[in-house]
């Protein structure tokens, strides 16, 4: 049956299973002053909860299945009320969403796929006598993992030889990703991870190249995340409990039936991990939540008799990590309130915390993000004045240089590869109108080479656009960071529609990298902007605390606060802003819809964390507890409670003037589950039935991160980006 046809059976039919959608709704239902009809109504079955001496009623409670971890795995298995619900919500957004636009869709597709280079390559990393890559195949939707001989990594002409290949192995899949894909010290065995449903839980196998055939070995629903042991004989990987959290990490002998339990985190808000050192000489597992970390390491070559032992036990507000670095560890971390972070050496014979020694101290205002360490230097990525830089340590004399730029907004990312004892790094430049210029840099000569510039096949001239970099006034005298891009004949006088994207939470940073897929909104005169709100590292390690747990409504309030500012200086006007932001950004498109409706002439809210307190008060959801340091905790706590009722974008639905929506999630989505947008769909249908209209839209084959190809995802983003035309009169 035509999707079409299913959304007209079922507007003139009573769905007993939990679906109402007939002709005798109200008249406010039946015509909605957007023209539109209601779109499905859902049931209503009031469920009273009582927690920490508050009660709240939550009336669509009954979209989530009760067996959800058996969905996860298997989506066939959801109960019918449910699927018959979220399939005619599909059919009304596919039946005035997406029909209606599919000239558009079609338009918006194919010049996203004309810029993208099908047959493209990464740069190959040499380790010993190979060079490992990625690359696609033209008409290609998942990667080939392939290598070629060591002295050809520069020979474009050369051979490879393909391992693993994306295409053939996801053929007849709905869903298909790799999790970590890692090649044994001997080169002899790959190890990859597979996900085939979306949610997550990746099956473990390994090629031996030598036969070109997997081995008998197979460690089934685990995280994804894994490592080789330096003799090649053992794999470490990390199980995925009964409620999709890792837990524990196990080392597999090759050959051997099952696995040895190496270590076994008891608190559920925590999640290891298992990583090895640069140098190959220890393995390192991490644990912790968002505020909160613990590393141990043990030698890399010890198998299945792994005994880890503890760097730092865990202190509650302190974060660090850990790299080898010769006959010492380098430790980053926060403790003694270095907010952005100070490095430290600890001896590897006792690297207890009371043995930590200063390297590189504390400085106020320069967050440090990350580091590496090669046999004689030192390199750290830092954020100053909101930019990032790189910074280079040399070993013997301690004397550092930097790697900068000058743009006004960029983003810079940096790899040392495999090898330890070299003195190359390769790192990536790109910014909003410049496509990504990959460099391999000397350290000793300081001398960087171009090594590769982004292709766009359809064309491309980076002077065609402007980037900027604004501080925007707050609410509260703060000022918030935001990066513009527009095309040079773009006027800023207030005609121009504004697209306003956000995110800012867990001191994610949304990079002011290259995406060839905005330029189809900014070639159409949309003025492209990336909002850094509190909640973000945007401006240090104190910019994100200052946007969680009871001072979470400020980085709502930045967003809006950034989005007026634009408006009364011409970058958009009020009524043509269209709002972008998906999982926690999510949270914040409905948390601004609550507040400030008539800013926005539109929001798409992808995969939207919005049902707070409810997820938040499910210790048996993945992520719940490793982020209640983040949210708060209102199981036990009222103010955390009542701190999250205040913004909980669900919890505060009300008959308001909102924009039209488009709300999307994924049936297998283990990180926003799919009830929470549905939830979310059906109460704004019902407290704001003369808004909208809401188009909710649930991916049945995909999780998080939406349809997994290459270009079955690109036509995800043409639905969300002839939405926005639409919703400011810009889809003709």
């Amino acid at each position: 049956m035509r999707l079409a046809a299913l959304f007209a059976s079922a507007l003139a039919t009573t769905l007993a299973t939990g679906c109402t959608m007939t002709p005798s709704e109200p008249a406010s239902l039946a015509a909605p002053a957007h023209g539109l009809p209601a779109g499905p109504v859902a049931k209503r079955v009031p469920e009273t909860i009582e927690q920490v001496g508050r009660t709240r009623t939550d009336p669509y409670h009954w979209m989530k299945d009760e067996n959800w971890q058996e969905v996860m795995a298997d989506p066939s298995v959801l109960r019918g009320d449910i699927r018959e619900y979220l399939e005619a919500e599909n059919a009304y957004t596919k039946t005035y969403l997406e029909e209606p636009t599919t000239a558009l869709r079609e338009e918006l597709f194919a010049e996203m796929r004309g810029r993208i280079k099908e047959d493209d390559s990464s740069l190959p990393n040499v380790d010993g006598p190979y060079a490992y890559l990625t690359r696609y195949r033209e008409g290609g939707e998942y990667p080939i993992y392939a290598r070629k001989a060591a002295e050809d990594v520069y020979n474009t002409d050369a051979p490879d030889k393909i391992l693993l290949d994306g295409d053939a192995m996801g053929q007849g899949e709905a869903y298909f990703s790799f999790g970590d894909v890692e090649h044994s010290p001997n080169h002899r065995y790959i190890a990859y991870a597979v996900d085939t449903q979306g949610s997550e839980y990746y099956d473990v196998r390994i090629l031996d190249t030598t036969t070109g055939e997997n081995l008998p070995d197979l460690i089934p629903r685990t995280y994804g995340s894994i490592e080789w042991s330096a003799d090649s004989k053992t794999l470490y990987w990390v199980e995925r409990d009964e409620n999709g959290r890792p837990s524990a990490v196990f080392a597999h002998e090759l050959g051997t039936e099952g696995s040895t339990e190496i270590y076994r985190e008891a608190d559920p808000g925590y999640f290891p991990g298992i990583g090895s050192s640069q140098s190959g000489e220890y393995m390192f597992i991490s644990t912790g939540d968002h505020t909160t970390s613990e590393w141990y390491f043990f030698p890399s070559y010890a198998g299945t008799r792994a005994q880890p032992v503890v760097i730092a036990p865990r202190e509650d507000g302190v974060e660090y990590s850990v790299e080898h670095w010769n006959d010492a560890f380098v430790i980053s971390t926060n403790a003694g309130g270095a907010v952005d972070f100070k490095l430290m050496t600890a001896p590897i014979a006792a690297p207890g915390k009371s043995n930590w020694s200063e390297l590189v101290p504390h400085e106020p205002g320069t967050l440090i993000l990350g580091m590496d360490a090669l046999k004689d230097h030192l390199i750290r990525l830092e954020r100053k004045n909101g930019l990032p830089r790189i910074v280079v340590r040399e070993r013997e004399s301690g004397e550092e240089h930097e790697i900068a730029f000058d743009e006004a907004a960029y983003d810079l990312g940096m790899s040392t590869g495999y090898e330890f004892e070299t003195t190359q790094i390769r790192f990536d430049y790109a910014s909003p109108s410049t496509p990504d210029q990959v460099y391999d840099y000397d350290l000793v000569t300081r001398e960087r080479t171009l090594r590769k510039t982004r292709e766009v096949p359809s064309g491309h001239e980076t002077s065609d656009y402007v980037v900027e970099r604004l501080m925007a006034p707050a609410w509260d005298g703060e000022t918030v960071p935001v990066t513009l891009l527009r095309h040079k004949d773009t006027p800023v006088d207030g005609t121009a529609p504004l697209l306003l994207y956000g995110y800012g939470s867990y001191g994610i940073t949304y990079p002011a990298d290259f995406r060839t897929s905005r330029l189809s909104l900014v070639d159409r005169g949309f003025i492209y902007a990336i909002v850094h709100p509190r909640g973000s590292m945007a401006k240090g390690y104190q910019w994100y605390l200052d946007g969680k747990l009871a001072l979470k409504e400020n980085t709502f309030k930045d967003y809006i606060s950034a989005g007026r500012y634009l408006v009364e200086n011409g970058y958009g006007s009020e009524g043509r802003v269209v709002g972008l932001g998906g999982s926690a950004g999510g949270l914040l498109m409905g948390a601004a819809a609550n507040m400030d409706p008539e800013l926005f002439a539109g929001i798409i809210a992808a995969v939207p964390f919005v049902d707070v307190i409810n997820t938040m008060s499910d210790e048996s959801l993945p992520l719940t507890p490793p982020e209640w340091p983040e949210w708060g905790n209102p199981i036990t706590s009222a103010e955390d409670y009542d701190t999250i009722m205040a913004y909980s974008p669900y919890d505060n639905v009300a008959d308001l003037p909102y924009p039209q929506m488009l709300i999307t999630g994924g049936l297998s989505d283990p990180r926003v589950t799919y009830w929470e947008p549905s939830k979310w769909a059906a109460a704004l249908r019902h407290e704001a039935p003369n808004a909208g209209p809401y188009f909710l839209r649930i991916n049945m084959e995909a999780g998080h991160g939406g349809a997994s190809g290459r270009f079955e995802g690109l036509k995800e983003t043409a639905i969300e980006y002839a939405f926005a035309l639409r919703a400011v009169g810009l889809a003709e």
